[in-house]
């Protein structure tokens, strides 16, 4: 393990969840509706919204897949193009620090991680599976939380930071359940990276969910918008792909067209003028990669060129005061940083997950151009400056 002087803050850990973590507290008669355990075939399934979820083939995740396990396939890397069976190989027994917070903690101190951002593995897909119903969303989303703050706890020693689902699909709800988890202490909130579910779908920043984002606005609290089911598939079915998203059962087509969401809700925050509305407001993308990011940032600049009068400041000033992006670890981050600045890189390492490093030190090994500086503000300080509130 590198000696840095200093021990890591990591913007992109997960947990394996419990086998009730969506059913511990939904009311039984939701049950079939929302969630439900269900046997198929000899091998337990879950129903979302009376429809097999197929999002995570093995949502009881024991055996699991060994952290790393795909590193040379994400690096572009599979010359005999193995199918995913053959890359993730043997699997192993599900460890307790994936599903225990004091084993996690054991094991943290072990990897040289001070402390993390904790984010689901299964819930990321759960909105667009429930989309059809804002208060199935809502209802499943809730007792998830609930859940979340007594397996894992929202500031868990104020080393363990879990993420609560939050939706705008009912601005009121989401109100109140934002009030709930910052109440119990919660400093960063997990959101999906796609347009808001309902009767016609709207931009996140759409005027309509300004309540939501003054009481952001005021609390300070960090938004994280992890990579998950964007509901993208609608659009890949229009080019003649499969529309339902299935964790590594990816066509050529949908891996080219990697995280455009992402983009896209960016874009959306700045030219709907969220920022503007609400100067607190600090945005974490979160294991959507950065090839998406010089791209956007050259677009923004140009549009914002052709009009200024659509925009508060340059879109550049928008961008590294209010966009936080943690890259893909085989991601071109000397680009990423071009782009938006070295301030507004986050180490995530998506441990313990097999698309992730084996351990979150590893990323060091992406930073070997950067000095010795830059390289504290990538994998400690940038992170540890979202867990409190911005000055400005």
């Amino acid at each position: 393990m590198a000696d840095l002087g200093y021990k890591i803050i990591d913007a992109d850990n997960h947990y394996y969840e419990a086998l009730d973590a969506f059913t511990r507290h939904l009311e039984p008669r939701r049950a079939k509706r929302c969630v439900q355990w269900v046997e198929i075939n000899g091998k337990p399934r879950l129903l979302v919204g009376g429809k097999l979820f197929r999002f995570i083939p093995n949502p009881t995740f024991d055996p699991v897949a060994k952290p790393g396990c795909l590193d040379a396939y994400y690096r572009g890397n599979n010359p005999k193009s193995l199918d995913m069976r053959a890359l993730f190989s043997d699997l192993d027994p599900i460890q307790p620090g994936y599903r225990d917070r004091d084993a996690r903690l054991e094991l943290m101190d072990s990897q040289g991680v001070e402390a993390c951002f904790l984010f689901p593995t299964l819930a990321v897909g759960i909105e667009e599976a429930l989309d059809h119903d804002a208060g199935l969303t809502h209802d499943t989303l809730d007792s998830f939380n609930r859940w979340l703050d007594e397996d894992w706890g929202y500031h868990y020693e104020d080393r363990i930071f879990a993420a609560p689902m939050i939706s705008l699909m009912d601005c009121d709800r989401a109100i109140a359940e934002l009030d709930r988890v910052l109440e119990r202490g919660a400093r960063v909130i997990n959101m999906r990276p796609a347009p808001v579910p309902g009767p016609k779908r709207r931009s996140p920043a759409d005027p309509d969910f300004d309540p939501f984002w003054s009481r952001v606005n005021e609390a300070g609290i960090t938004v994280a918008f992890h990579s998950g089911d964007s509901g993208y598939g609608r659009h890949a079915a229009e080019w003649g792909e499969q529309a339902e998203m299935e964790a590594f059962g990816f066509s050529p087509f949908k891996l080219t067209l990697g995280v455009r969401s992402m983009y896209d809700t960016i874009a959306a925050l700045v030219c709907h003028g969220l920022f503007a509305r609400f100067p607190r407001v600090r945005i974490a993308s979160i294991e959507n990669g950065a090839e998406w990011a010089p791209g956007l940032r050259k677009r923004l600049a140009k549009t914002c060129g052709q009009m200024p009068g659509s925009f508060h400041e340059h879109t550049d000033e928008t961008l590294r005061r209010h966009v936080f992006i943690a890259p893909h670890y085989e991601d071109d981050i000397a680009a990423l940083t071009d782009a938006i600045g070295v301030d507004n890189v986050l180490l995530g390492s998506d441990f313990p997950h097999a698309e992730g490093l084996a351990a979150p030190l590893n990323f060091l090994r992406e930073l070997e151009a950067f000095d010795d500086g830059d390289v504290r503000k990538v994998m400690r300080e940038n992170t540890a400056g979202l867990l409190v509130a911005p000055s400005f």
